[in-house]
């Protein structure tokens, strides 16, 4: 699925332009790309944050030398790459057909004299890279693109030369658990048969519907694989024998690729566009509607999101002399494993439990979910973890990790997912409705925590206008009441102006009753950068918290300023507004929703000081930082961070030092402590305390340390490969703390 390019991708690679988001994960992002003459390609890249360690470039080069060898007769043709630039890249032609998995869910499972053809194909596929002594180790059905010429083997991430484990790490293996080979599964050795054996994986899915294992926890998968047998059900009677031998857990029982293509008795055309034949119509027309549907798609980039900060320089480039030194100067050479494949602990008690290389050894739980929105934390509701994914919201138990339910995002009538945003007390869940019945005015909904259903509808107010045309903001909720933004449906003929027409609203779940409104004075426009922006940040001692934040010059950023209000929870009537001067190169520091720091007599805001407010009048009670060493900072940068605040204590990132903590009445300070050798932390991700540590993100987001309570020192640290993506939370009832990366969602203890 095409996505818009965020603000932080490049704007070219080699030649080519880039032009949308096709898709991303742990090691990289892949994008469309387009040449000056109009050719389009798939290009696909290395973090930067990676692409120093020696290992991963390795595994991107070997990538790229098995693409060559496959060649364009059964993969994507590669057009151009440079592995030694700062940020690798690949170039491929685009193929104009969807993955097999997306084929049959369009489709349906194909017929059987399309299966023995594609069979036949991928045989031959696999015997240009066995030939070449290359196993693909990752062959799975989205690894598949089925074009009207025939089968395209993709995704060489993880292939490396037969009996070459230079760079295999000790217990571990690489794979997808639905697809991989016993000896595979057990950290074994993965031959030629290993491929085999996924491909009569790939075949059983494609003729059924589903793979041979069935699906679930990575786990439940690497046991059946190792000692169940499959479950062939749906295959057609003249197929079993063939696909039987094939998923044979003894790599000796299993056929070779010619021997297979043999037994598939296909007939293949001479001619490559005699595989359309082959092909059903619904597959013949989903590969028509992608070759039509690339050209319209036009560049689009989001914007950077409010309290985004200027990237840092890039890292040292490694010298091409450096990188083939390390990787001994051949790619096919060399096993590549790195934080895309799967790792696979062996020093379990209770046996070999499978791992995800983006999940840490000190993870209690993962859960692998559709990617994870990177602009959203995961929200702590009851005994659930909610998590929003490219596809919806997946509840999550957030003890175990076990997915209770997921919800696909509904359609707009112009057929957008839409988005909705959710706001929680901390035991229940409340979005927007939408459907017939709204007629796009402003409705609200519970969600069901047990199912992920919408609940009853809470009220219905004709004069707003709904979610689905972006006019409305559900930012708090307290006291059986809903806080939201909402702006007015405009008189029919009257001038269109989105900033104009905008309420405060508090609204009564229980009734849907509307209990009052305070109309925004001057003009809002919530996703605009350069407006005044007004966000609902909290509730605490009997005060609805708002944040404002506006830049009164030309220049974006050049002095801005912040803005921190209260009204009252009962009227909606401003009780006191403070404005706080910012550092000029300070872009992050405000009170974002859902990340209020206050107690019950005060509110905490971290800039160029720390600051204490009353949260009766507003005062200002103290402020810490002036006159300290903060550090190797950029000057008029932010040096305080986001604060936390527990038990009379302020806990806040100091500039490039390490974390400090102030007495919450005073402002004094109490102790300080580095995190360890250079260690920067990071200055927009609050800490997060629990009743022995403080949690503090550092690296990048690639790190987080936990400082003990009683002796102010780090007690450990946790790498994060992939890195995390938002901000970690705590689930205070579950005990753990969670964050998203990529396409998973890990948990440590919360302590």
């Amino acid at each position: 699925m095409a996505r818009p390019l965020t603000h932080d991708d490049p704007q070219q690679l080699g030649a080519f332009r880039l032009i949308t988001r096709l898709g991303g994960g742990g090691m990289g992002n892949v994008y469309l790309g387009r040449s000056p003459k109009g050719r389009t390609v798939a290009l696909k890249t290395m973090h930067g944050r990676i692409a120093t360690e020696a290992e991963f470039r390795t595994r991107f080069r070997l990538e790229i030398d098995a693409a060559r060898v496959i060649g364009g007769r059964y993969g994507a043709v590669v057009v151009d790459a440079d592995p030694f630039a700062d940020v690798p890249w690949l170039a491929t032609e685009y193929v104009l057909g969807p993955p097999l998995d997306d084929a049959v869910a369009v489709c349906g499972p194909l017929p059987e004299r399309t299966v023995r053809a594609l069979g036949a194909a991928l045989c031959a596929a696999l015997g240009q890279l066995h030939g070449s002594d290359v196993v693909h180790r990752d062959l799975k059905p989205s690894n598949i693109l089925l074009t009207d010429l025939g089968p395209k083997v993709i995704d060489f991430g993880i292939a490396r030369a037969l009996g070459d484990d230079r760079l295999t790490r000790v217990g571990a293996t690489a794979g997808t658990p639905a697809f991989m080979s016993p000896e595979q599964a057990t950290g074994g050795e993965h031959t030629a048969a290993g491929d085999v054996f996924a491909l009569a994986g790939v075949l059983v899915f494609a003729v059924t519907g589903h793979g041979p294992f069935g699906g679930g926890q990575a786990a439940d998968l690497l046991y059946r694989v190792r000692y169940a047998e499959p479950d062939l059900t749906g295959v057609p009677a003249a197929l079993l024998p063939v696909l039987t031998r094939c998923l044979s857990k003894d790599p000796a029982q299993r056929p070779g690729t010619a021997e297979l293509a043999r037994e598939l008795d296909a007939q293949l055309p001479d001619d490559p566009e005699g595989f359309r034949e082959l092909l059903p119509d619904t597959a013949l027309a989903e590969i028509a509607r992608r070759a039509t549907d690339v050209w319209r798609i036009e560049p689009e980039r989001l914007p950077a999101p409010a309290g985004t900060l200027v990237p840092g320089a890039a890292e040292p480039r490694m010298s091409r002399r450096k990188f083939l030194t390390l990787t001994g100067g051949s790619a096919l050479g060399v096993a590549a494993v790195g934080a895309g494949a799967w790792a696979w602990s062996t020093r379990q008690e209770n046996g070999p439990v499978p791992r995800p290389a983006n999940v840490p050894s000190r993870a209690v739980w993962w859960a692998e979910i559709d990617k994870a929105d990177a602009h959203e934390a995961p929200l702590p509701v009851g005994d659930l973890v909610l998590v929003k994914d490219d596809n919806g919201m997946v509840g999550l138990d957030a003890k175990t990790g076990e997915k209770r339910w997921t919800r696909t995002w509904e359609e707009s009538s112009g057929g957008v997912p839409m988005n909705w945003p959710v706001a929680s007390d901390g035991d229940h869940a409340y979005t927007f409705a939408s459907g017939p019945d709204t007629a796009g005015q402003l409705a609200l909904q519970p969600l069901d925590l047990g199912s992920g259903r919408a609940g009853r509808r809470i009220g219905l107010f004709p004069d707003f206008d709904g979610y689905v045309s972006n006019m409305a903001q559900p930012l708090a909720v307290a006291g059986g009441v809903i806080y939201l933004f909402a702006k007015k449906q405009q008189e029919p003929g009257t001038p269109n102006d989105r900033s104009k027409g905008w309420c405060l609203l508090a609204i009564r779940i229980r009734t849907g009753k509307e209990l009052w409104r305070q109309p925004i004075s001057g003009s809002y426009l919530p996703t605009s950068q350069n407006s005044r922006e007004d966000f609902i940040a909290g509730f605490a001692a009997q005060r609805l918290l708002l944040t404002r934040r506006w830049d009164p010059s030309d220049e974006l950023y050049a002095s801005v300023r912040d803005a921190l209000s209260a009204r009252s929870p009962r009227t909606g009537k401003i009780l006191w507004d403070w404005e706080i001067p910012r550092e000029r190169l300070d872009s992050a520091s405000s009170l974002d929703p859902g990340q209020l720091v206050a107690d019950r007599e005060r509110v905490y805001f971290g800039t160029g000081r720390l600051y204490a407010f009353r949260l009766s009048d507003g005062d200002q009670v103290w402020e810490f930082g002036k006159g300290r060493d903060t550090g190797n900072l950029a000057e008029d940068s932010r040096p305080y961070g986001r604060p936390a605040v527990k038990n009379g204590v302020v806990y806040v990132a100091e500039g490039t030092r390490g974390l400090v903590a102030v007495a919450a009445d005073s402002g004094k300070p109490l102790w300080e402590t580095g995190l360890g050798g250079d260690a920067t932390p990071d200055l927009d991700i609050t800490p997060v305390i629990g009743r022995k540590y403080a949690y503090v993100a550092h690296g990048g987001r690639a790190k987080i340390s936990a400082i003990d309570l009683r002796t102010h020192k780090v007690a450990w640290t946790l790498r994060i490969p992939g890195n995390f993506d938002n901000v970690f939370v705590p689930h205070e009832r579950a005990r753990t703390l969670v964050w998203t990366s990529g396409a998973f969602v890990c948990a440590v203890p919360f302590e």
